[in-house]
């Protein structure tokens, strides 16, 4: 690709990286935290972009300028130029002064961009979760509980508080969680949110297994607002033997698909 070719491949990418940025399309691929260097990459290419352009427009103004004319008094060079090593005249492809297209096929760098801009990709959901073990770990604390009945925790502090903690904490305390339903292939359900590290593409889940007072039709991928109860007793994921504590379930409300489909609170 010439240099026109690669500046504009440099601000598609760059007006990618800004079009995702500034809106929500980038919570599908990285985690929340990182939106401030995504939208500095983004202004970094198209200044290169910008500079690129400025660049070949100075040195074709330049060339313009002195008329395309070789520096006089060299005549050696220019007949060594003409006739080649031995005195012959160098064979030439097409007609002198033409330079080769370069292949068409180069373009095809831009499809992965109109990609990124036209189709937002769904977040990982149940297919995922029933392939990947879990990835509750143990964590090195608990913050106290606020005082709210029920209270609201995500996926990750309340598998940890009833997986690792014993329920301790839960112990007569309603509580209220949000998450996608995950079906196995006996139909046992799971309430999972994906917990990222960094991206989309290290995304692992964590789950909790349900039981009570379920919905009488339970859909993948639908998300849930689940109220209960701590529930002693643990399952083992069958991918890689981690912990999934129960819940007991006393209702359940469809909720929409949050702003934000990762859980916020892992690795934290």
């Amino acid at each position: 690709m010439n240099r026109h070719a690669q500046a504009a491949v440099l601000f598609l990418l760059g007006g990618a990286l800004l079009h995702a940025g500034t809106t929500d399309l980038y919570l599908r691929y990285v985690k929340a935290g990182l939106q401030p260097l995504l939208l500095a990459a983004g202004v970094v290419l198209l200044v290169t972009a910008a500079a690129t352009v400025w660049y070949e427009w100075r040195r074709g103004k330049s060339a313009s300028a002195s008329g395309g004319s070789e520096e006089p008094g060299h005549p050696e060079r220019e007949a060594h130029e003409k006739h080649g090593e031995h005195g012959e005249p160098e064979a030439r492809e097409g007609h002198e002064g033409h330079a080769h297209p370069e292949p068409g096929v180069s373009w095809l760098l831009v499809l992965p961009l109109l990609a990124l801009i036209l189709v937002a990709p769904p977040a990982l959901g149940s297919y995922s979760a029933l392939r990947t073990g879990t990835a509750l770990q143990k964590p090195f604390g608990y913050d106290p509980l606020p005082a709210s009945d029920p209270v609201p925790l995500s996926v990750v502090d309340y598998a940890s508080r009833a997986a690792y903690g014993h329920g301790h904490t839960l112990h007569g305390r309603a509580v209220r969680v949000t998450g996608f339903l995950s079906l196995d292939g006996s139909g046992k359900p799971y309430l999972v949110r994906m917990a990222l590290n960094c991206c989309a593409a290290d995304a692992q889940p964590v789950k909790i297994a349900l039981a009570g007072q379920l919905p009488p039709v339970l859909r993948p991928d639908a998300w849930l607002e689940v109220k209960g109860t701590y529930r002693p007793g643990l399952t083992r994921d069958p991918v890689n033997g981690g912990p999934i504590p129960y819940l007991e379930v006393t209702s359940t409300k469809p909720v929409p698909t949050p702003r934000d489909p990762y859980d916020e609170t892992w690795n934290k």
